[in-house]
């Protein structure tokens, strides 16, 4: 019986906190939103489907992301994301600040972004740490781009299809491409209504997985040649160097999707990539981690660096060398696995 009323109390502060968000977007007038560093697919169609909702609406809103995020991945720059800011704006005290996809605050590692009058937290991490004024964290959905499409509609919002775009990009990226367990009839009921508002489901499949420059698949070839298994395979590494990058003509934007190689191997349990990250940066290394059945939550890992994400899917940023973290992550995949 308690765990009926847990899940009860779970779902009625989702729904109040929808509520409240969804008052919060309609009664003020000023936003700035935000997510993450190093923002995935949901993340940058999350943002900019919220922006492009609230503008529709009347309201004043732009969106914020570091300049040390740019360029980005390859496979997102066909968003129309060049208004973004990199700046705080002048008015920043008059603006309430949304953030999305973004388990905990330190993700987006900009003092002044802590200094909004209101801070709107929306997410689906399971282990968001409820940073905001109001913390809409809907663990049920898929993805925040699931949940940006209710917000959408309790607004009443067009779905223009530049918004069905950005939000069915959100949706396929943090799915798999609707394979992993995340996916459910929900999802699937929102893929439908975005489709129905206009996406290219083609096209957009095309200019996430199919334009692959050259250089990323030579370092992805480098990173395949570094492979280390550890605990009779159940722990699979790679590292991507600063050199690879140099030998490849590939940077660090290349490296989307290399972790799902390292997954794919029969037998593993953890998977994780590890990759230097630029000099200009504060942390010398960035380590995916992903759990192939779920046995292992690799966010419980990752929150021991100061990181976080899903269960199956999480990262963290840090100074420790290669040997180091390959040591670790023996460790703590050995613990995990009892």
């Amino acid at each position: 019986m308690s765990d009926g009323v847990g899940a009860m109390t779970v779902e009625s502060d989702v729904a109040s906190a929808l509520d409240a968000v969804v008052e919060a977007l309609r009664e003020e007038d000023k936003f700035l939103i935000t997510t993450h560093e190093g923002p995935d697919g949901d993340a940058l169609g999350s943002m900019l489907a919220l922006h492009q909702i609230l503008t529709q609406l009347g309201k004043d809103s732009v969106m914020f992301l570091d300049e040390k995020e740019f360029p980005l991945p390859v496979e997102y720059r066909f968003l129309a994301l060049q208004e973004v800011f990199h700046e705080p704006p002048v008015d920043l005290a008059d603006r309430t600040v949304v953030f999305l996809d973004c388990g905990n605050i330190d993700r987006m590692p900009v003092d002044w972004l802590r200094d909004g009058t209101t801070i709107l937290n929306v997410d689906h991490h399971h282990d968001n740490t409820r940073f905001g004024g109001i913390n809409l964290v809907d663990v049920s959905a898929s993805c925040t781009a699931e949940i940006v499409f209710e917000i959408s509609g309790r607004l009443g919002a067009a779905t223009t299809p530049e918004i069905a775009t950005a939000l069915y990009v959100g949706l396929i990226t943090d799915t798999g491409m609707f394979m992993y367990e995340n996916t459910d009839a929900r999802t699937h009921r929102v893929a439908a209504a975005l489709i129905e508002a206009g996406v290219d489901v083609n096209g957009i499949f095309r200019r996430l997985y199919e334009r692959v420059p050259e250089e990323k698949l030579r370092l992805i070839a480098r990173a395949l040649g570094k492979i280390d298994r550890r605990l009779d395979g159940r722990l699979s590494t790679t590292y991507i160097a600063a050199e690879d990058y140099a030998a490849t003509g590939a940077d660090e934007m290349l490296t989307e999707g290399i972790i799902d190689f390292i997954r794919g191997i029969e037998g593993t349990a953890v998977a994780a990539v590890v990759r230097d990250k630029p000099e200009s940066q504060r942390e010398a290394r960035k380590v995916s981690l992903r759990s192939t059945d779920g046995e292992v939550d690799v966010s419980r890992i990752a929150r021991k660096f100061g990181g976080g994400g899903h269960r199956r899917a999480a990262g963290f940023s840090t100074d420790q060398s290669y040997e180091e973290l390959v040591a670790f992550l023996t460790e703590e995949t050995r613990a995990e696995l009892g």
